[in-house]
């Protein structure tokens, strides 16, 4: 029973992060039920954000709406929900404060991740907040950094409109205008989220070694193993 549990799990898990699984079986109200989570509580940093927005799009550019929404509507509401998902990171960062830097690692909660995102908010400032959208686990933690610094909070409202605006019209429209153009493309969904992934997380991979080097801490390693 309990292998059996795990296994259900298991899927679960493999499913959740499938952009076709997400729209097919949960629909529009699931897309928003993502898109809160991963921009805001540090337990979505494992969902799809880049690839579940483009593979949007390109569903939209063949049936032109979504649980009986079209575009329009469609961005505005996933916008909507981007902007409550880190208004909530920002909250749970304020009230939570510096206890989440001592908080162990868990399934849901990387350390690693959350120090990435203060050194790019100390790095970026305001703009960290526009720029963290394009950035998969950045992206749910740089609102949370945010409260945790007390950022200003008009200052981080109108950074969080602007970054998700900006975030959710250009993946979803990219998706939409490529699938317009381009119809055979929905035939290679699974290779396009591939590529959407690895695009996305490279910078994030390049900041982290780059961090590792300025601090030695790769040499150390490196020079260990000789």
């Amino acid at each position: 029973m309990a292998a059996l549990r795990m296994n259900e799990f298991f899927e679960f898990i493999r499913n959740i992060i499938n952009p076709e699984w997400i729209l097919t079986h949960g629909g529009l109200w699931l897309l928003l039920l993502i898109v809160f989570a991963e921009t805001g509580l540090f337990v979505g940093f494992f969902l799809p954000g880049d690839s579940l927005l483009f593979v949007t799009g390109m569903v939209l550019s063949r049936t032109h709406e979504i649980s009986g929404l079209g575009v329009m509507p469609i961005l505005i509401l996933v916008s909507a929900c981007g902007v409550a998902g880190n208004y909530a990171g920002y909250w749970f960062g304020k009230k939570s404060g510096p206890l989440l830097f001592n908080k162990k690692d868990t399934f849901f909660f990387k350390q690693r991740y959350l120090h990435a995102a203060k050194k790019f908010y100390d790095k970026h400032g305001g703009m960290a907040i526009v720029f963290a959208r394009f950035l998969p686990f950045i992206r749910t933690f740089a609102p949370i950094v945010a409260g945790i610094v007390t950022m200003d909070y008009r200052k981080f409202a109108f950074y969080n409109l602007v970054g998700c605006v900006a975030w959710v019209f250009s993946m979803i429209l990219s998706g939409y205008f490529l699938g317009r153009a381009f119809p055979t493309l929905a035939q290679h969904l699974d290779l396009i989220v591939i590529g959407i992934i690895l695009v996305s997380i490279v910078p994030v991979i390049i900041t982290y070694f780059k961090n590792r080097v300025k601090s030695g801490e790769l040499e150390k390693d490196l020079s260990g193993k000789n």
